[in-house]
């Protein structure tokens, strides 16, 4: 069987930098016609400056004019809509992060007082600049995406013509706010289509399908297979394919992160062969 996909992208990409991003980033390249790209880097990227700096370390990586990065900025509370004007045709959105809950995230958001969040909100709004957010709590691990929810229904209320996108979603309570509001959409990952948490730890512990949000139910599952597999117009691939050195995932305290680069589109292609659903594919990696 050949199957042919036109310009597929991935909405949701970490390709590090230094020696990391030039061993990655080729590989991405290799299946993708171009990615949204993280932020979080150490520093995170925060300026224009930053912005158009990292996008040449990833071109040169690459190597070729075949791939585009999307960038994408660290959010910020304090943006002003002049910087925010100043910086917009370089940028596809800007990524929010609680403060601590995943890979260089410390300087992310402390808190979710909307009085706080406002005035970058606001000026994001009226130049139609997207929200990337990654929607987990410091709650029970289980549960932080859930307890997310009202945060998300609280934003879009807030902030209507905002487009929200809830990054990497893993549960069925994040499946059901999508058609509660106009402006809330979805990122999905290969390896949450693939496993629950049972592949994770339920027998010997495999540190290279740790990530967070961590895998969760066979009924969470099932709920993100339903929107993908069917390519529910508000749902996007984005594989969070995250890598990390050996040392740091292959350990007793590892990193978070599952590196899918390599194998994301085709094992993709796959699981839609296998439910009959291959006609949807491509909406599915359009963005």
């Amino acid at each position: 069987m050949s199957i042919i996909l036109n310009s597929p992208l991935d909405m949701h990409l970490h390709l590090r930098d230094g020696d990391m991003l030039q061993t990655v980033a080729p590989l991405s390249s290799n299946s993708f016609a171009g990615a949204i790209i993280m932020p979080n880097l150490v520093p995170p990227v925060t300026s224009k400056d930053e912005v158009i700096s990292y996008k040449n370390r990833i071109l040169e990586a690459i190597g070729d004019d075949k791939f585009t990065p999307y960038m994408t900025l660290f959010f910020k509370p304090t943006y002003t809509k002049e910087f925010l004007e100043s910086v917009k045709d370089e940028i596809t959105a800007i990524k929010l992060y609680p403060a601590g809950i995943t890979t260089n995230s410390e300087g992310g958001v402390s808190g979710f007082d909307i009085d706080e969040l406002k005035m970058t909100l606001t000026a994001m709004s009226e130049l139609n600049i997207p929200l990337c957010i990654h929607g987990e709590t410091n709650g029970f691990v289980m549960d932080r995406e859930a307890q997310f929810v009202p945060i998300y229904e609280s934003l879009a209320t807030n902030f209507p013509k905002l487009k929200i996108i809830m990054e990497h979603i893993t549960t069925k309570e994040s499946v059901e706010a999508l058609d509660r509001f106009e402006n809330l959409y979805a990122t999905i990952t290969l390896h949450h289509l693939m496993i629950t948490l049972d592949d994770v730890a339920g027998g010997m512990l495999d540190p290279h399908l740790f990530c967070k949000p961590i895998a969760k139910r066979p009924e969470d599952r099932e709920a993100l297979r339903k929107v993908a597999l069917e390519a529910h117009p508000k749902v996007m691939f984005g594989s969070d394919s995250a890598p990390h050195p050996q040392h740091a995932k292959e350990a007793s305290h590892c990193s978070a992160g599952v590196f899918t680069a390599p194998i994301a589109l085709q094992v993709l292609t796959e699981l839609f062969v296998e439910h009959s659903t291959v006609d949807k594919l491509q909406d599915f990696v359009s963005g």
